[in-house]
This record gives C-alpha cells, sequence and structure tokens, in this order.
C-alpha cells in the first residue's frame, strides 16, 4: 500500500487503520517505499522489549510524556520536543515508566516491512508469537535477561 500526496488528519490514520501492538496504540500517518512514520500512544507502565531493526533506522519525537530509551548500555530520557534517534543494527527498549500516558511520532527509514508487522501483531499477547511474527518482518528481539 502506498499513499501519495495528501494529509492524513490529526484523529485519522492512513485507510482508517489503528492498531494495538504490546498494550501501544499505533496510527499509521505515512507510508512509502522510503519511510514509515506513525503516531503512539503509550500508557504508563508499558514497553517495547530490547530489539534491533538490521534494516531500517527508527527516531522518536516526543510530543507528550516521557519515555526511557535503553540502548548503548545506558538509559536515554526523552520529553516533549526531543528526538531519539536509533541507528540501523543498534540495540533499544522503549520504557514508560513516567506514571503518564506519553505520545509521540515514531518513524523508519526505508519502511522495509514494519508496517505489515504492526497489521500481524494488532492485539497479539503471547509473546512468543510477538517474537515470531516479528523475526519473520525484520525485527529481532533480544532474549530476556538471565533470571539468575
Amino acid at each position: 500500500m502506498q499513499h501519495g500526496a495528501g494529509i492524513t488528519g490529526a484523529d485519522a490514520g492512513l485507510d482508517n487503520l489503528a492498531w494495538n501492538v504490546v498494550g501501544h496504540t499505533y496510527t499509521p500517518k505515512l507510508l512509502s517505499t522510503n519511510a514509515f512514520v506513525w503516531h503512539a500512544v503509550i500508557p504508563a507502565d508499558t514497553f517495547v522489549p530490547p530489539h534491533i531493526h538490521p534494516t531500517q533506522d527508527e527516531w522518536i519525537v516526543m510530543l507528550e510524556g516521557d519515555l526511557e530509551v535503553e540502548m548503548g548500555g545506558q538509559v536515554h530520557k526523552a520529553g516533549a520536543g526531543d528526538t531519539v534517534r536509533m541507528p540501523m543494527g543498534e540495540a533499544h527498549g522503549i520504557f514508560n515508566r513516567s506514571g503518564k500516558t506519553a505520545t509521540c511520532v515514531f518513524g523508519v527509514a526505508p519502511s522495509r516491512k514494519l508496517f505489515d508487522l504492526f497489521k500481524a501483531l494488532d492485539g497479539v499477547t503471547d509473546p512468543a508469537e510477538l517474537v515470531r511474527l516479528s523475526a519473520l518482518h525484520e525485527v529481532d528481539f533480544l532474549p530476556p535477561p538471565d533470571q539468575a
């Protein structure tokens, strides 16, 4: 699905789509071969486990609230107006530990298979299925840390 020139309204997604992915609401705003952009509502105490996009650069532009992004062995705190850069091949996890909902705009370039992954993950709650589907769509989740 490609979309040419036009406007995606503030309260709408492409083709009126919105997905529930890991408890977040993702609303697609732009899709082309070169980029995929979506609005995200990230409730308090939710997260995206550490993972790698081997074929895409990813970024987040924070609109409201606060997120913590773990990458490179550090925890980076992002608030309204900040832009988070997550280069291709670099493991990162995204956590809302703020106690409040956060909203932001995510993007990846190139778009590759991420749009199709979000369609496939809509409503999936089984972690093993999330990992399996993601691997088929070029997103590799890291194994959980040892629980020693």
